[in-house]
């Protein structure tokens, strides 16, 4: 998932909504928010902590596990 490669934040949380076969509408229901909410979170290149842990929670999928492993990377270790 890292910035630097092709997936940003919001195109890997289309990916794993789309592997558990959920919708953008289910999704703005778990996240009490309208669908087009969910379609500008796909675009987004960044997004904040907070929503990023309600999305994580929603589709039960770790995302910051992600940004760890990027870090570990970026600063070598591992």
């Amino acid at each position: 998932m890292a910035q630097n490669q092709s997936n940003t934040i919001g195109e890997k949380i289309r990916a794993v909504l789309k592997e558990q076969r959920r919708s953008a509408i289910w999704l703005a229901e778990q996240l009490n928010c309208n669908r087009v909410n969910v379609y500008d979170i796909f675009e987004r290149p960044n997004i904040d902590c907070e929503l990023l842990l309600r999305i994580s929670v929603a589709l039960r999928y770790d995302f910051f596990a992600e940004y760890t492993a990027e870090y570990k990377e970026l600063v070598g270790e591992m």
